[in-house]
């Protein structure tokens, strides 16, 4: 979707917006990060999020795939930077090509920074001069697929920016032309560079409008993190700094926690002045860290991290390609990226209701390959191993990370989740969780029944005010054979309950049948149809347990020398043991986990 037309619809509504601003990382780790950093950050509900381009074009490639990743995988409206430095225009239409291939449908259109080691910028052949040439190829090539987006700067752009009173307001008016230009030329929106004069920002504004510019302009903002950094960043932006900052910093400066705290204070202090003026909404420039940019927001009361709302309990792609989903299997729960990668060459997406699995749109999740979480890098080998083990020496010892994880005691990760903790409801069967998991039946994905509970529950809500949702009990865990035998006869005496189990080889045991759908999660909302947003069907089932298994050996298994008792341990549990899906189907007196944890676990122990 346009930026624009959700900024428009947000003004409308007389909501203020806000956006963040990351860089690419220079090492894989950092990469990896930034991602689970984003992760967070979107749970915020930005408008949008933003990736550079580097300086010089030299990080065109990682920007591109950070994108790609930003929109389909983190689920946040993405806007990518695109530069003319060392761009022909052959460069910048693989560029374009590739951005909307991946349903980026947001540029921020900018000359660029002269390449390392030179001082002017300079036109590469076959390539454009200006950020206004570029907004002008975009307009031509693509039409309005892109919503298009331009810098402006409330000091003048740095290289116009001079010393003579007479001459820089000269090239202040200049620059505003030039910015209207871009404007005419077909731009949606003007970001600004950061300053630190609010009063210089009232009045950019106030000359824009003047010049007949009406679109929305959103005020960049940096907080101060440290003194070095604000120095370098202003030096080199040629930022006004108002006297009576310069002074409080001056007396800080070698205090780094005294500094910070006067960073968020006064991004505080001119963000609300911003909003009082009647400016729409905020851009952060985060330097790909977290904290001051959301204390910030936190401060304003844009942000409650205690009330996060989920417009669904799993995060929406933010492509406009999966705009009708509506419903999901619950299976992929803890892992929604991988979900989104196995889906994302559908040509259809369940709207309202789930289909027929074994339709031709969803065939191609038999032909995934199973993915890690980000890239498979050293350090997160490296955690896992300190969480799962060096070495195992008995099932006892898996069993005994589970428990911490569910316990929530020394182990952060699990192959079968992307998050970095358990859901906020899973604190409501905490303690039924930490038992199943020290008698042998391993979860990997559970919820506790709600019964019309507000959708503006911080922990069980979604959908917006105003609503119910509701649940029924759900676990998922891996058993030996012999657990499962003991298991089946209870199971089946309850009238309420249905289930299915799977080994790796698929054989499947289930009191379902094949074409069945339960829904697991419902809402009921004003004026819309009841929304079932997770299910549980056989046919999902069965595709996902190849993932599931398959992360027993790719993902820990893979940690231990092949032939190793650890090893041979972990395989033992991919070969023989069975996954179990257990759903409640009676959320208004079930008692799932009760039932669960007094099951025998007869030849679960080594």
């Amino acid at each position: 979707m346009k930026i624009v037309d959700k900024m428009n619809e947000s003004i409308k509504a007389g909501k203020t917006f806000f956006s963040f601003e990351f860089f690419p990382p220079r090492t894989d780790e950092g990469v990896e990060n930034l991602f689970d950093r984003q992760d967070r950050m979107a749970s915020y509900g930005p408008t949008f999020c933003d990736i550079t381009w580097g300086a010089g074009g030299t990080t065109a490639d990682l920007t591109l795939d950070i994108a790609a990743k930003m929109q389909n995988m983190v689920c946040v409206e993405t806007m990518m930077h695109l530069t003319c430095t060392n761009m022909p225009e052959s460069q910048l239409e693989n560029a374009l090509d590739k951005v909307k291939s991946y349903g980026i449908q947001n540029i921020l259109a900018l000359r660029g920074d002269p390449p390392k080691g030179q001082e002017t910028f300079t036109v590469v052949e076959g390539g454009f001069s200006c950020a206004l040439d570029l907004v002008k190829y975009i307009r031509a090539k693509y039409g309005e697929y892109f919503g298009i987006t331009v810098a402006g700067y409330p000091e003048a752009h740095p290289d116009a920016i001079v010393s003579d009173p007479e001459e820089m307001d000269k090239a202040y008016w200049k620059d505003l032309h030039y910015l209207k230009e871009k404007m005419d030329a077909g731009a949606d929106f003007i970001v600004t560079q950061l300053f630190y004069d609010v009063e210089r920002f009232f009045k950019f504004v106030k000359d824009c409008h003047s010049l007949g510019i009406t679109c929305p302009i959103v005020p960049g903002i940096m907080p101060i993190m440290t003194y070095g950094g604000f120095k370098r960043m202003t030096s080199f932006c040629k930022t006004a700094i108002p006297a009576e900052i310069s002074e409080q910093l001056e007396k800080i400066k070698d205090n780094d926690e005294a500094v910070k705290a006067y960073g968020i204070q006064l991004g505080t202090d001119m963000c609300r002045r911003l909003l009082e003026f009647g400016t729409p909404g905020l851009h952060m420039y985060t330097l790909n860290l977290e904290s001051a940019a959301v204390a910030i927001l936190e401060n304003l009361g844009l942000i409650n991290k205690s009330q996060i709302t989920r417009p669904l309990p799993w995060r929406p792609a933010a492509t406009s390609k999966r705009s009708t989903e509506q419903v999901r299997p619950i299976f992929w729960s803890n892992r929604p990226r991988a979900y989104i990668k196995r889906t994302a060459d559908w040509d259809s997406y369940p709207s309202g209701r789930w289909g027929n699995a074994a339709s031709p749109a969803y065939g191609t999740l038999s032909d995934y390959q199973f993915m890690r979480r980000h890239t498979g890098s050293e350090k997160r080998a490296e955690k896992a191993k300190a969480a799962w083990g060096t070495s195992l020496t008995s099932l006892q010892d898996v069993y005994e990370v589970f428990t911490k994880y569910t316990s929530g005691t020394g182990v952060d990760v699990l192959p079968w989740s992307e998050m970095d903790s358990l859901q906020l409801e899973t604190g409501h069967i905490k303690d039924q969780l930490v038992a199943l998991n020290r008698r042998g039946f391993l979860t990997i994905n559970s919820q506790p029944r709600v019964n019309g509970v507000s959708s503006s529950d911080p922990n069980v809500g979604w959908g917006g005010p105003n609503g119910y949702v509701y649940q029924k009990a759900y676990a998922e865990f891996f058993v030996s054979p012999a657990s499962l035998k003991a298991l089946e006869p209870r199971l089946q005496k309850e009238p309420a309950i249905t289930y299915m189990a799977v080994n790796a080889k698929g054989d499947l045991i289930a009191n379902v049948g094949p074409t069945d759908v339960n829904a697991v999660t419902w809402g009921v909302f004003p004026a819309k149809e009841v929304i079932q947003p997770t299910v549980v069907d056989p046919q999902s089932f069965t595709v996902w347990k190849d993932e599931a298994f398959a992360l027993w050996t790719s993902e820990w298994g893979a940690l231990y020398e092949k032939g190793s008792r650890s090893s041979q341990i972990i395989e033992e549990i991919a070969s023989t043991w069975y996954l179990v899906s257990v759903v409640d189907n009676d959320y208004v007196n079930g008692d799932l986990f009760s039932l669960l944890t007094m099951a025998e676990s007869n030849g679960n122990h080594a």
